[in-house]
């Protein structure tokens, strides 16, 4: 594919990735990318990271059913960061049940939870 002869891959062979809700443009997640996930992820339209813990492939969903669907794929100007536009299935893109994995604000000396659990992962997950 040749426009991952673009990407700018690190020593690892991964790029970092931001998946942003296409309608709101609240940032939900970051997560890894390699070659494979981010080809995968243009041909199918549909988020695969890599994870790094688990050294393998991650299709967004695959355990929660929290899917995301891509509906634009963007690169910054120095070809070293993915941003995807997605539809969240589900209303929740982080492990904690939240909307998004950005749910934790600085708040003098304190991170304060400002977003609430919409569904316990524990139901989630099992």
């Amino acid at each position: 594919m040749k426009v991952l002869e673009q990407v700018r891959f690190d020593d690892k062979g991964l790029i970092p990735a931001i998946a942003q809700d296409f309608e709101t443009e609240e940032i939900l997640m970051f997560a890894w990318m390699n070659q494979e996930s981010l080809s995968l992820t243009i041909k199918k339209k549909q988020a695969v990271y890599y994870s790094r813990s688990r050294k393998k492939l991650w299709f967004k969903g695959e355990k929660s059913g929290h899917t995301q669907f891509v509906k634009a794929i963007y690169i910054d100007c120095d070809c070293d960061v993915i941003l995807l536009k997605v539809e969240q299935i589900g209303g929740i893109a982080c492990h904690t049940g939240r909307k998004s994995c950005f749910f934790q604000k600085l708040d003098k000396d304190n991170w304060v939870n400002v977003s609430k659990v919409l569904k316990d992962p524990k139901a989630i997950y099992g």
